[in-house]
């Protein structure tokens, strides 16, 4: 369990909390056509002095610090039945001077943002992520919760949570963390049990929960689909987690009005998407299902070092994401591919993409996948009103570790006749199962004792993983019998890709990216394109016109506006950067024995080696 650091300048508040057994909560929802929820904190058998209660600006699964606090008012506070005042020595901080005896604060909750980080709240569902939701007492993480919800009259909601049931409408969690990692969903869902197995002798149940405009039968026929994607991911690990009290449940949430999303938790995972049913969009959908599932294994117990103790406060730093989230993506697209949902050339242009990002992309040329990660605090869903230079500077730790995995499934299948799926059993035994988070130097000494080649998991690590450089992806493809190469007519490239174009103006919407065309001619974000050689550009298809009869190497003369003012540059077009991977079939060329072994222990279901 993700472990709360308490630390030494709020150590003085802990005094007042020793004589409490339990934080309790009572949530109601009379006003939810208005988005609110009445919350209601208790505390029992307090000592005399300072009590100070927050809101976490932090949530499992996220990387970056959001302002939870921003949605809770009307806060008031009780003691022993006697309203008191309180001190707000931050804007999502409440300091009582208590007597001895009962504290109750209450407070009205806001929340009109479905996705995975906040709250949503209306006469539908109520869907909670709790750190989004509930204020908490500092001193008392080690504290058990209990929350009660008084369910609106006649709304039918059920209750979906992997918190521990003590009735219909109550429920604990031995702790803070505990309680801060388990999202929960109020509505009149749709449940389908996905599968039934064992781990270790003991019966595991998983669940899909659907707050869907679907029929039952949808969600019995999602439910057997994404059966297909756990068995293929537990034949990766050897087994399926140990899950706290033996279940695990998919909550998820699917209306155009979301936001996209999906956020591990321990024992469940919260998928949020902008659609109007299931049926029809089921594949589109099983991606997410197939990354969020795979971090019950990487991320929730397979755990970095440098995400313990979890912080509240603010948000942690890793180096490790490239592992945790990159690795995560790798296997979200291939567990796909070997359950049946994607084809071979589905596949093959996920993979393309995540080859194209890391060779062509500033960020990727200058930062190392542990800075990409550790950009994270400022990338992940963080929120921000000015304009940022994360095009040149950050490659996403989602893609560049994707990009790590694939090297170094392929470097192992060609080298050492092991496989990536070997690598991850070897980190589920040392650090996994047993829950001993890990550090770099301990997935470099695990590659080394696999592979018993300590030179080349030293030199992997401090190439790919610290370093900048890229592997030899042409060639490592090349043992599955695929191609990775320039397409026969390439395009052509001008690095004006993010103009969007509006009242007759096409504008420049994010920085240009460094080294291309765009870049090299002076233009950026803001800047109003007017006319690109002899076209004058006011919408969309007028940047296609301007290229038509030039090649690469061409110059073009480009009058752009700059805060007001016209300027005159030249841009010289080039040839877009991007490859393409076939399978040698496509090229006209026969694959090999053995590259079709490779291809098919790579790509194929792994579920018969496993039985």
């Amino acid at each position: 369990m993700k472990k709360f650091c308490l630390y030494a300048g709020l150590s003085l508040f802990g005094f007042t909390a020793f004589a409490q057994k339990e934080v309790a909560y009572t949530v109601s929802f009379p006003n939810a056509i208005h988005h609110e929820a009445q919350v209601v904190l208790e505390l029992t058998d307090i000592k005399a002095g300072d009590v100070l209660f927050r809101m976490a600006r932090s949530s499992p699964g996220r990387y970056a610090t959001h302002e939870f606090g921003k949605n809770i008012y009307n806060v008031k506070v009780w003691n022993n039945g006697k309203a008191v005042s309180f001190e707000q020595p931050a804007g999502d901080q409440y300091r009582v001077k208590a007597a001895a005896g009962k504290l109750r604060l209450e407070y009205t909750l806001f929340g009109n943002w479905i996705d995975g980080t906040y709250a949503g709240i209306d006469e539908s569902h109520a869907h909670l992520n709790v750190p989004a939701a509930f204020l908490f007492p500092l001193g008392m993480d080690k504290l058990s919760r209990k929350v009660t919800f008084n369910l609106p009259k006649g709304s039918e909601w059920k209750i979906a949570t992997q918190l521990k049931p003590l009735s219909e409408t109550t429920f604990t969690a031995p702790g803070l963390q505990y309680f801060m990692d388990s999202p929960i969903e109020l509505a009149r869902y749709r449940q389908a049990l996905v599968a039934e197995r064992q781990t270790n002798g003991k019966k595991q149940r998983i669940w899909y929960v659907g707050h869907i405009a679907d029929d039952q039968s949808v969600a019995d026929q999602y439910a057997a689909m994404i059966a297909k994607v756990v068995d293929e991911q537990a034949a990766i690990w050897g087994e399926l987690p140990a899950f706290d009290y033996g279940e695990y449940r998919f909550l998820h949430d699917v209306h155009p009005e979301n936001g996209g999303d999906g956020m591990e938790h321990r024992n469940s995972t919260v998928i949020t998407q902008p659609r109007k049913t299931v049926k029809g969009n089921e594949s589109q959908l099983l991606g997410t299902f197939s990354h969020e599932f795979f971090h019950a294994w990487n991320v929730e117990r397979l755990r970095p070092k440098s995400l313990e103790p979890f912080d509240f406060s603010h948000s942690d730093i890793s180096s490790e994401l490239w592992l945790a989230e990159g690795f995560t993506q790798y296997y979200g697209n291939l567990v796909l591919k070997r359950a049946g949902f994607r084809t071979l050339e589905e596949c093959l242009h996920v993979f393309s993409g995540i080859v194209n990002t890391v060779l062509t992309s500033p960020g990727a040329r200058e930062f190392s996948p542990v800075q990409a990660s550790r950009y994270a605090v400022f990338a992940d869903a963080g929120v921000a009103v000015d304009q940022t230079n994360m095009s040149n500077i950050f490659t996403s730790y989602y893609t560049y570790g994707a990009s790590v995995a694939l090297a170094l499934d392929l470097s192992l299948r060609s080298s050492y006749r092991l496989t990536l799926d070997d690598y991850m059993r070897a980190l589920w035994k040392n650090h996994g199962r047993p829950e001993i988070p890990y550090t770099i130097p301990n997935l470099e000494k695990t590659l080394a004792l696999l592979t018993k080649d300590e030179p080349f998991a030293r030199k992997f690590f401090a190439d790919y993983v610290y370093g900048t450089a890229k592997p030899d992806f042409a060639a490592l493809f090349a043992h599955a019998g695929f191609i990775l190469r320039k397409p026969a007519n390439p395009a052509l490239y001008t690095g004006l890709e993010r103009v969007q174009v509006a009242n007759g103006e096409a504008r420049i919407s994010g920085s240009t990216i460094k080294g291309s065309p765009a870049y090299e001619a002076g233009l950026d974000a803001g800047d109003i394109v007017i006319r690109l050689g002899r076209q004058r550009i006011n919408d969309a298809s007028d940047l296609a016109k301007a290229l038509e009869g030039h090649k690469a190497g061409d110059s073009l003369d480009l009058l752009y506006s700059h805060r007001g003012e016209k300027k005159q540059t030249t841009i010289k077009l080039t040839e877009s950067p991007v490859l393409e991977l076939v399978a040698m079939e496509v090229a006209g060329k026969q694959p090999g024995a053995d590259m079709v072994a490779v291809r098919a222990q790579w790509l194929n279901s792994q579920i018969k080696q496993t039985n």
